[in-house]
Protein backbone atom coordinates (compact mmCIF):
# COMPACT_ATOMS: atom_id res chain seq x y z
CA UNK A 1 0.00 0.00 0.00
CA UNK A 2 1.31 3.36 -1.00
CA UNK A 3 2.23 5.72 1.84
CA UNK A 4 -0.01 9.11 2.29
CA UNK A 5 1.15 11.97 1.06
CA UNK A 6 1.73 14.49 4.00
CA UNK A 7 -1.06 17.30 2.20
CA UNK A 8 -3.77 14.63 2.47
CA UNK A 9 -3.67 13.60 6.15
CA UNK A 10 -4.21 16.43 8.59
CA UNK A 11 -1.24 17.56 11.10
CA UNK A 12 -1.56 15.85 14.99
CA UNK A 13 -4.04 17.87 16.77
CA UNK A 14 -5.78 19.71 13.89
CA UNK A 15 -9.07 18.91 13.38
CA UNK A 16 -10.77 18.17 9.40
CA UNK A 17 -12.74 21.10 8.31
CA UNK A 18 -16.13 20.55 6.94
CA UNK A 19 -16.51 21.37 3.28
CA UNK A 20 -18.58 23.83 1.97
CA UNK A 21 -21.13 22.33 -0.14
CA UNK A 22 -23.14 24.19 -3.39
CA UNK A 23 -26.16 26.50 -2.01
CA UNK A 24 -25.49 25.22 1.20
CA UNK A 25 -22.16 26.32 2.41
CA UNK A 26 -21.30 24.66 5.81
CA UNK A 27 -24.28 25.28 7.16
CA UNK A 28 -25.59 21.73 6.06
CA UNK A 29 -23.29 20.64 9.35
CA UNK A 30 -24.54 21.78 12.39
CA UNK A 31 -28.60 22.19 10.40
CA UNK A 32 -29.42 25.15 12.55
CA UNK A 33 -31.14 28.42 11.61
CA UNK A 34 -28.95 29.30 8.69
CA UNK A 35 -29.28 25.96 7.20
CA UNK A 36 -33.17 26.01 7.52
CA UNK A 37 -32.63 29.52 5.94
CA UNK A 38 -30.77 28.68 2.77
CA UNK A 39 -33.53 25.74 2.50
CA UNK A 40 -36.03 28.20 2.77
CA UNK A 41 -34.35 30.89 -0.12
CA UNK A 42 -34.24 27.53 -2.27
CA UNK A 43 -37.87 26.61 -1.93
CA UNK A 44 -39.31 30.33 -2.38
CA UNK A 45 -37.29 30.66 -5.16
CA UNK A 46 -38.01 27.45 -6.96
CA UNK A 47 -42.08 28.08 -5.88
CA UNK A 48 -41.90 31.62 -7.15
CA UNK A 49 -39.80 30.38 -10.95
CA UNK A 50 -42.14 27.67 -11.21
CA UNK A 51 -45.52 30.23 -10.81
CA UNK A 52 -43.96 32.04 -13.65
CA UNK A 53 -43.16 29.29 -15.46
CA UNK A 54 -47.00 28.07 -14.99
CA UNK A 55 -48.30 31.53 -15.80
CA UNK A 56 -46.65 31.22 -18.92
CA UNK A 57 -47.27 27.53 -19.64
CA UNK A 58 -51.30 28.35 -19.21
CA UNK A 59 -50.92 31.60 -21.41
CA UNK A 60 -49.39 29.34 -24.05
CA UNK A 61 -51.59 26.57 -24.23
CA UNK A 62 -54.59 28.94 -24.13
CA UNK A 63 -53.21 30.41 -27.02
CA UNK A 64 -53.27 26.88 -28.32
CA UNK A 65 -56.69 25.79 -27.01
CA UNK A 66 -58.27 28.80 -28.63
CA UNK A 67 -57.38 27.68 -32.04
CA UNK A 68 -59.47 24.54 -31.35
CA UNK A 69 -63.25 24.27 -32.11
CA UNK A 70 -65.61 24.34 -28.67
CA UNK A 71 -66.19 20.28 -27.95
CA UNK A 72 -62.87 19.60 -28.86
CA UNK A 73 -61.39 22.48 -26.53
CA UNK A 74 -64.07 20.53 -23.49
CA UNK A 75 -61.83 16.71 -24.63
CA UNK A 76 -58.60 18.51 -24.89
CA UNK A 77 -59.45 20.11 -21.19
CA UNK A 78 -60.15 16.96 -19.37
CA UNK A 79 -57.27 15.02 -21.50
CA UNK A 80 -54.90 17.73 -19.81
CA UNK A 81 -56.51 17.26 -16.51
CA UNK A 82 -55.83 13.69 -16.51
CA UNK A 83 -52.40 14.06 -17.94
CA UNK A 84 -51.25 16.67 -15.73
CA UNK A 85 -52.45 14.68 -12.58
CA UNK A 86 -50.68 11.64 -14.44
CA UNK A 87 -47.49 13.57 -14.57
CA UNK A 88 -46.98 15.15 -11.16
CA UNK A 89 -47.35 11.73 -9.66
CA UNK A 90 -44.76 10.59 -12.33
CA UNK A 91 -42.59 13.82 -11.44
CA UNK A 92 -42.67 12.83 -7.60
CA UNK A 93 -42.05 8.96 -7.99
CA UNK A 94 -38.88 9.67 -10.47
CA UNK A 95 -37.64 12.29 -7.76
CA UNK A 96 -38.06 10.08 -5.34
CA UNK A 97 -35.93 6.77 -6.62
CA UNK A 98 -33.79 9.15 -8.04
CA UNK A 99 -33.27 10.15 -4.48
CA UNK A 100 -33.13 6.86 -3.41
CA UNK A 101 -30.52 5.94 -5.72
CA UNK A 102 -28.21 8.88 -4.68
CA UNK A 103 -28.74 8.06 -1.06
CA UNK A 104 -27.16 4.50 -2.16
CA UNK A 105 -23.88 6.25 -3.87
CA UNK A 106 -23.74 10.18 -2.56
CA UNK A 107 -21.13 11.89 -3.97
CA UNK A 108 -18.41 13.33 -1.87
CA UNK A 109 -17.85 17.33 -1.20
CA UNK A 110 -15.47 17.30 -4.65
CA UNK A 111 -18.08 15.12 -6.60
CA UNK A 112 -20.44 17.44 -5.97
CA UNK A 113 -18.63 20.59 -6.86
CA UNK A 114 -17.57 19.25 -9.77
CA UNK A 115 -21.31 18.45 -11.07
CA UNK A 116 -22.44 21.57 -9.55
CA UNK A 117 -19.99 23.33 -12.45
CA UNK A 118 -20.27 21.14 -15.05
CA UNK A 119 -24.62 21.83 -14.23
CA UNK A 120 -23.96 25.50 -14.37
CA UNK A 121 -22.24 25.36 -17.77
CA UNK A 122 -24.56 23.02 -19.52
CA UNK A 123 -27.51 25.62 -18.56
CA UNK A 124 -26.67 28.14 -21.12
CA UNK A 125 -27.37 25.65 -23.85
CA UNK A 126 -30.28 24.18 -22.59
CA UNK A 127 -32.28 27.44 -22.13
CA UNK A 128 -31.34 28.18 -25.58
CA UNK A 129 -32.59 24.74 -26.91
CA UNK A 130 -35.60 24.60 -24.80
CA UNK A 131 -36.83 27.85 -26.42
CA UNK A 132 -37.44 25.97 -29.91
CA UNK A 133 -38.81 23.23 -28.08
CA UNK A 134 -41.10 24.59 -25.86
CA UNK A 135 -43.27 26.01 -28.97
CA UNK A 136 -43.48 22.53 -30.40
CA UNK A 137 -44.67 21.29 -26.40
CA UNK A 138 -47.49 23.92 -26.61
CA UNK A 139 -50.58 22.05 -26.70
CA UNK A 140 -49.24 19.27 -23.82
CA UNK A 141 -47.53 22.48 -21.69
CA UNK A 142 -49.76 21.68 -18.39
CA UNK A 143 -48.37 18.55 -18.11
CA UNK A 144 -45.07 19.45 -18.41
CA UNK A 145 -45.25 21.82 -15.76
CA UNK A 146 -47.72 19.56 -13.48
CA UNK A 147 -44.26 16.58 -13.66
CA UNK A 148 -42.04 19.49 -12.94
CA UNK A 149 -43.91 20.89 -9.88
CA UNK A 150 -44.25 16.76 -8.44
CA UNK A 151 -40.36 16.72 -9.29
CA UNK A 152 -39.78 20.15 -7.55
CA UNK A 153 -42.00 19.22 -4.20
CA UNK A 154 -40.24 15.80 -3.85
CA UNK A 155 -37.03 17.57 -4.24
CA UNK A 156 -37.59 20.10 -1.54
CA UNK A 157 -39.02 18.08 0.83
CA UNK A 158 -36.69 15.36 1.51
CA UNK A 159 -35.04 15.26 4.62
CA UNK A 160 -31.54 15.34 3.87
CA UNK A 161 -29.73 15.96 0.30
CA UNK A 162 -27.32 12.81 -1.05
CA UNK A 163 -24.83 15.87 -0.87
CA UNK A 164 -25.01 16.22 2.67
CA UNK A 165 -24.81 12.77 3.28
CA UNK A 166 -22.01 11.80 1.17
CA UNK A 167 -20.04 15.10 2.72
CA UNK A 168 -21.01 13.30 6.37
CA UNK A 169 -19.28 10.30 4.99
CA UNK A 170 -16.43 12.03 3.93
CA UNK A 171 -15.66 14.14 7.04
CA UNK A 172 -16.45 10.86 8.88
CA UNK A 173 -13.78 8.87 6.90
CA UNK A 174 -11.61 11.85 6.77
CA UNK A 175 -11.60 12.19 10.77
CA UNK A 176 -11.39 8.67 11.77
CA UNK A 177 -8.21 7.96 9.34
CA UNK A 178 -6.65 11.33 11.32
CA UNK A 179 -7.76 9.49 14.81
CA UNK A 180 -9.74 12.74 16.47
Amino acid sequence: MASRVSSEAPAPGFSVPVPALPKLGRTWYRRGAAYWLCRARTTVFVVLALALFSLFAVGLYAGVRDLLPATARTVWDGVQVAASVVASVWGWVTQRRGHCEALLDPPDPDRTLRAARDHDRRVPGRIAAGRGLVLLAAPVMPAIVAYLVGWSAAWLTVREYPSEVGARRWLEERRSSSGT
